[in-house]
């Protein structure tokens, strides 16, 4: 296998990726924040009420696989031949209009199934709560066990935002399970929250994503760790909860109060995560008018944020 790798301006990103795809006949193609790890990395999302998402990234790295070292050089002679591209540079960039060729080179032959697996060991959540994936057996210490494995939808409990609203989940549950009567877990994702949730005492789940995929990943779960949940489109939220749960971003979590804070039932909780350390004033700020939020836990420099729904007036607490 040879990869073939490409930076290229977000406006170039849609075009070089079909081409690689329809004309070339690369194996795979993905796509990667080219600024990831830095100041300049940032989130593309999209959530009902929002604008729609950046089609890319600012500058996007380009991974194309295709069998042989042939492949990969005709395909690339093809694209050098095209007026939006340039030769690769000694510095790496390129002109902003402009996409060039960074790197072709040998990928290893690996056993990618075992690779991937040996990645993914069971996660401790609290004493005797594990997630566990389905390869692996489940710790002695194990009373609660959550089977899950890595697949299209984010959540497999080893990012600190997953941990801390499992924790929390676990921790509250034996004195507040009994009044979940009704659980809401906002862009689900693998579905992780609503399933531990439901393993812990919560019955009217209803997990929902805007990505089909990861509503697709949840069910399929739910039925693997035998218990029963709706996942749904947004629009399968409905009325109100005593328990709201989003593991998203800060960003539409800012632009998202209005919507979450509406499906609280009178003195219901909103537990929200994937929030930095340094982002939990503004959210506290933009949550104002509707509930006091509060620190609830942090992790690694993420902060896990909540607070219960005023009983009488519905809004934030003096």
């Amino acid at each position: 296998m040879f990869e073939l790798v490409l930076r290229a301006p977000e406006a170039l990103v849609e075009t070089l990726s079909d081409a690689l795809v329809d004309e070339l006949e690369a194996l795979s193609v993905t796509v990667e924040d080219a600024d990831a790890g830095t100041e300049g990395e940032r989130a593309l999302f999209g959530e009902p009420g929002l604008p729609a998402p950046a089609a890319g990234w600012e500058r996007s790295t380009i991974r194309a696989l295709f069998e042989t070292e042939r492949a990969a050089e005709a395909a690339a002679a093809v694209l050098l031949t095209q007026p939006w591209m340039k030769a690769p540079t000694a510095g790496g960039h390129a002109a902003p209009a402009q996409a060039f060729v960074q790197a072709l080179q040998p990928v290893p032959e690996q056993d990618w199934v075992r690779l991937t697996q040996s990645q993914f060991a069971p996660v401790p959540i609290t004493p005797g709560f594990w997630i566990v994936p389905s390869w692996h057996e489940p710790p002695a210490d194990a009373h609660l066990v959550l089977r899950l494995d890595p697949g299209l939808a984010f959540g497999t409990g080893t990012h600190p935002t997953t941990r801390m609203c499992l924790r929390w989940l676990a921790r509250q549950a034996p004195r507040a399970a009994a009044r979940w009567h009704r659980v809401l877990d906002y862009g689900c994702g693998s579905g992780i929250l609503a399933i531990a949730a439901s393993k812990l005492g919560a019955r009217g789940v209803d997990a929902v994503d805007i990505d089909p995929a990861a509503v697709r990943s949840t069910a399929d779960n739910a039925a693997r760790n035998g218990v029963a949940l709706r996942a749904t489109l947004p629009d399968g939220a409905s009325g109100p909860y005593p328990l709201v749960l989003a593991n998203i971003l800060a960003t539409p979590l800012k632009l998202l109060a209005p919507l979450l804070t509406g499906h609280l039932a009178p003195g219901g909780w909103l537990v929200m995560a994937g929030i930095l350390e340094r982002q939990a004033e503004e959210l506290r700020a933009a949550y104002r008018p509707h509930l006091a939020l509060e620190v609830l836990d942090s992790d690694e420099g993420w902060v896990l944020l909540g607070g219960p729904r005023d009983s009488i007036s519905g809004g934030a607490r003096s």
